[in-house]
């Protein structure tokens, strides 16, 4: 189970992988991870960038196919992904088999500058 939290909002989704979707607040290109709850831990499959531009360029080794640029981040596993929810951009997007839902309407009632955090439930 993937638990989310911001301050003392709270929410548990029975899912084992989802997507973390968010559009760049300049360029307004969007980026998706795909992640995996694994053990105690949320852990990165696979990333992927629907075009370039400033401070977006895909890391060596990334694949265009279809201009979308795929690639495997290296990054270990995480015990929780901390995201900022502002006024100021887009907000981020959970993706669970295709469907996607603003990552803030999990989280009914959080503040405007909040930090929401995930991670996998205890057991």
């Amino acid at each position: 189970m993937l638990c989310l939290a911001a301050g003392a909002v709270s929410a548990a989704l029975a899912i084992d992988g989802f997507t973390l979707a968010w559009m760049h607040s300049i360029e307004k290109v969007r980026w998706e991870e795909d992640w995996r709850v694994a053990g105690h831990a949320l852990v990165i499959t696979a990333a992927r960038i629907r075009g370039s531009g400033a401070g977006m360029e895909p890391p060596p080794g990334a694949v265009l196919k279809d201009g979308v640029w795929h690639y495997r981040p290296v990054l270990p596993p995480q015990k929780v992904l901390r995201l900022t929810h502002s006024p100021y951009a887009r907000g981020y997007e959970l993706c669970v088999e295709g469907r996607c839902r603003r990552l803030a309407d999990h989280l009914p009632g959080i503040d405007n500058n909040a930090v929401i955090e995930l991670r996998e439930c205890p057991p």
